[in-house]
């Protein structure tokens, strides 16, 4: 019975490859890479956050929060590290927002950015549709998804009720995109405002436009925002921002990052760099200095970052440290497998002695003791 059921499942595996192709369907244990390939954010926080090193390739993110909390330079952040690795990277700006002079500052290359400003929202996601399926781009970015007017809309008179227009639109889009994108193995980030829902009394308010489809075919959701102002004197330098990571399909979700966004620069390296070194013990703090080894490396943050701006090979050389403590390069579950596997073989080894042990005691002859003579 067993080799019949076996026999009629290895002819409908064999007419499902036949159909639909080689590799459509398959055994988990078949597939040889499961590991997740990704691209990293740009920020050593944000990696750690997301849990594996960056974000996961042939998946979709949204990035979300209220107005300038930094979810554009987030997003070309992403951008500038698809570029330097050797990447295609598109930019769908349907807000006709993007900054060229900006973007330059944060490392990406402008000449090499396939940049597309749609006139309706069908349009965009059509670009986004067809750059997804050529398998050519590595990354792309869709700014925003409030700005993706549906056509009617467009056409229509001011006033006009569009109810559920856009989510419809979104809704469909997202049916299409999300199975090319996983073959394509291109990341698709979202950038997302905020609105707030009328006649809330209990609970959060807020809410992204778009409708509920983007929610559920996110991989990782993160909210940006604003926590602090950086003050240089009395002049406004740049913002602390906390980064949220609310759905993470890939890692355990709710881990947050902060970091510091300098106005006209971006996310400020050097300042997550030292925050998550003094966590590890890499770089030592006392009072207000901040120390390398024996080299006081300055007094206060700022200065400390300033002082790894202008070393670069210190710098580089505290980011291994910090990687590696972090385990952002997967070896400290290497070690901890060869630290398994050596103590699972000294305790078989124990066991096989001590079943020696007690088979030398069952197969060994009793001896008599002889009475002594009186």
């Amino acid at each position: 019975m067993a080799d019949e059921r076996q026999a009629a499942l290895d002819a409908a595996l064999k007419k499902i490859e036949k159909n639909f192709g080689k590799g459509s369907i398959m055994r988990m244990g078949d597939k040889a890479d499961t590991q997740i390939s990704t691209i990293s954010s740009g920020s050593l926080a944000l990696d750690n956050a997301l849990g594996v090193g960056g974000y996961p390739r042939g998946r979709i993110v949204e990035v979300y929060g209220p107005e300038s909390s930094g979810k554009t330079t987030v997003a070309l952040h992403a951008v500038a590290e698809v570029q330097k690795n050797g990447g295609t990277a598109a930019y769908i700006d349907a807000e006709n927002a993007l900054d060229p002079a900006y973007a330059t500052n944060l490392g990406v290359n402008i000449d090499d950015l396939l940049l597309s400003q749609p006139d309706t929202g069908e349009q965009g996601l059509e670009i986004a549709d067809a750059l997804v399926a050529s398998g050519a781009v590595d990354m792309i970015v869709v700014d925003s998804v409030a700005a993706l007017v549906p056509r009617a809309e467009i056409d229509g008179e001011m006033g006009d009720a569009h109810v559920g227009l856009q989510a419809r639109l979104m809704s469909q889009a997202l049916r299409k995109l999300s199975g090319s994108i996983n073959k394509t193995k291109t990341i698709a980030i979202f950038i997302n405002q905020i609105r707030e829902k009328v006649g809330v009394m209990f609970g959060n308010p807020e809410t992204t436009p778009g409708g509920r489809a983007l929610k559920f075919y996110a991989t990782i959701r993160l909210e940006v925002r604003r926590a602090e102002q950086i003050k240089e004197g009395t002049d406004i330098i740049g913002n602390r921002v906390r980064i949220k990571v609310v759905k993470n399909k890939v890692a355990p979700p709710f881990k947050r990052a902060e970091v510091d966004i300098m106005y006209g620069h971006g996310i400020s390296q050097t300042g997550e760099l030292v925050d998550m070194a003094v966590d590890k013990d890499i770089v030592n703090k006392s009072g207000s200095w901040y120390s390398y080894g024996d080299d006081r490396i300055g007094q206060g943050r700022e200065n400390a970052k300033t002082y790894l701006a202008e070393h670069p090979d210190v710098m580089s050389e505290i980011r291994t440290k910090v990687r590696k403590a972090y385990n952002m390069d997967g070896t400290a579950d290497d070690e901890a497998t060869d630290t398994t596997n050596t103590d699972k073989q000294a305790t078989e080894k124990s066991v096989e002695a001590l079943d020696l042990d007690v088979k030398d005691a069952k197969t060994a002859k009793p001896t008599k003791n002889k009475p002594a003579k009186s």
